[in-house]
């Protein structure tokens, strides 16, 4: 997801990003510890996608 994208949401849509993303980043860390993740790049996508979220909630606030 790219920032652009992320900024034209307002704040309460990003909130519900992020904590759909973070339920989804658990699920898929859960699945990578047991080894049934077969696209461990996901983790690291999902992660990144997260903190640009954050960082923008904070450019904001």
């Amino acid at each position: 997801m790219k920032a652009e994208e992320l900024r034209e949401k307002n704040d309460r849509e990003l909130r519900e990003l992020e904590q759909q993303l973070n339920e989804e980043f658990f699920r898929m860390r859960l699945k990578h510890y047991t080894g049934q993740l077969q696209q461990t790049n996901k983790l690291r996508e999902t992660r990144r996608d997260i903190a640009r979220i954050k960082t923008i909630l904070r450019e904001r606030a």
